[in-house]
C-alpha cells in the first residue's frame, strides 16, 4: 500500500512499492498526461513535481512517494491554465508535443525555485530532451511564464 497526495487528492494504491510512479499514475490512476519516453530517467517525458521538485517518474518507485505530494500536468491545469501552460501556447513551444507535459512540469519547478531565470539558468535547469529541438521556443515560453506569474 502506498498513500500520497496526487493533484490535491489523497490517494492510496495497493501496488508493489517498487512499481515506477509513472505506471501507477498512468495505469492505476488514469493520469495519462505523464508520458513514457526512455524508461531510464534520461529524457524527462515522465517528469512530475514531487514536493516542489521536478522528478523523473519512470525511475521513482511508488514507495518513495509515501506521504508526499505529487503534481502532474493534469493537476497543474486543473482550475484553468497555469501561467507556464499559457506561455507555452503563446510561444508555440511544442512541435510534436510528446515531451511537452514533462517540459512544462520541469519549467514549473524551475520557476518555483527561480522566478526570474536567465537563459543560462534555463539551459542549466531544463534537462529534459526534445527530439524536435524547440529549445529556443521553450526558453521564450519560460521567460514569458515568469512575466505572467509576476502580474
Amino acid at each position: 500500500m502506498a498513500a500520497f497526495i496526487v493533484n490535491g487528492r489523497r490517494t492510496t494504491l495497493d501496488v508493489e512499492a517498487d512499481m515506477p510512479l509513472l505506471w501507477a499514475l498512468r495505469d492505476e490512476l488514469a493520469l495519462v498526461g505523464t508520458k513514457f519516453g526512455c524508461g531510464a530517467g534520461l529524457c524527462g517525458a515522465c517528469t512530475v513535481v514531487i514536493d516542489g521538485e521536478a522528478v523523473r517518474s519512470c525511475q521513482t518507485p511508488v514507495g518513495a512517494v509515501e506521504g508526499k505530494t505529487v503534481l502532474t500536468i493534469e493537476g497543474l491545469g486543473e482550475s484553468g491554465l497555469h501561467a507556464v501552460q499559457k506561455a507555452w501556447i503563446e510561444a508555440d513551444a511544442p512541435q510534436c508535443g510528446y515531451c511537452q507535459s514533462g517540459q512544462i512540469m520541469a519549467a514549473f519547478a524551475l520557476l518555483a525555485g527561480n522566478p526570474n531565470p536567465t537563459d543560462a539558468d534555463i539551459d542549466d535547469g531544463m534537462t529534459n530532451i526534445c527530439r524536435c529541438g524547440t529549445y529556443p521556443r521553450m526558453r521564450a515560453a519560460i521567460h514569458r511564464a515568469a512575466a505572467l506569474i509576476k502580474t
